[in-house]
């Protein structure tokens, strides 16, 4: 039997440090979860801006972060959004807003990297979301992700097994490309800024491919995505406060990313 397992990235195979800053209400905030935050209004939009985050910690902090991502045309992807939106309107979101300026996200930026910056290896990625409402940016985010201890060990026992290992996260494609090169995941296998009907398409895919798919997330992102695998394992091992549709479509429930390995023994 054929078997392919996708992970999320955030929250599943890394250990995520999120830092987000509410530039209207000036309130910064950690281990805020952005997908939640994003679908709690239909206006808003998760967007992942593709800068590097030295970029940003040398410009000044009282510049505007409009001014800064036209001025170098900053690239961008939508990670998740509420309602149908095209690229053009978040670049219009981004590059007219006035509230947000350079400092908020280098306070972000720094906050996460003062948490990770021990790890051997680290993720970080920066990103927005904008409100249509109020017709600009309401939050900054950075993110940063280090592997917990068994993910890579599990990526290998899985591929020794003759088991197919993919990654499909909203996070930026480049930086997990670079963590699918640590953990041992195929380039080809790997899909950034993944929605959760991308998500959810990378499984119907791989089930005209395989026998048996099985999805493994944590949040509410990959619920669409579980939901259409064959099997759904549902992680805790960041935290256990998770939305009950997750509970509910979850055939396992793990609290280590090592017991991915045992299930997947069980049928294979």
């Amino acid at each position: 039997m054929s078997i392919a397992v996708v992970f999320d990235s955030a929250g599943t195979l890394l250990r995520t440090y999120r830092v987000t800053k509410d530039v209207v209400h000036d309130v910064v905030e950690e281990g805020v979860e952005t997908i939640t935050l994003t679908f709690s209004c239909e206006e808003r939009a998760l967007v992942v801006l593709y800068l590097h985050s030295m970029e940003i910690i040398r410009e000044d902090p009282d510049k505007l972060l409009s001014d800064f991502l036209r001025e170098r045309m900053t690239g961008f992807g939508i990670a998740c959004a509420c309602k149908a939106v095209t690229a053009q309107e978040i670049q219009d979101l981004l590059h007219n807003d006035r509230r947000a300026t350079v400092g908020d996200l280098q306070i972000c930026i720094r906050k996460v990297w003062e948490s990770c910056k021990k790890e051997s290896i680290v993720a970080l990625n920066s990103g927005v979301v904008v409100n249509r409402d109020i017709g600009g940016i309401e939050f900054v985010v950075t993110s940063g992700g280090r592997p917990f201890t068994g993910a890579r060990s599990t990526i290998s026992d899985l591929q020794k097994m003759g088991v197919a290992t993919y990654i499909a996260s909203g996070d930026r494609t480049n930086k997990l490309l670079k963590m699918a090169d640590y953990l041992g995941v195929p380039q080809d296998n790997v899909y950034g800024l993944a929605t959760p009907a991308i998500k959810e398409q990378v499984v119907d895919d791989l089930r005209r491919q395989f026998d048996t798919v099985v999805m493994v997330g944590d949040g509410i992102n990959d619920l669409r995505a579980m939901k259409r695998a064959d099997f759904a394992i549902l992680s805790l091992q960041q935290t256990r406060d998770k939305p009950a549709p997750l509970f509910k479509t979850a055939d396992y429930v793990i609290e280590s990313v090592r017991e991915v390995v045992d299930i997947i023994r069980s049928f294979a």
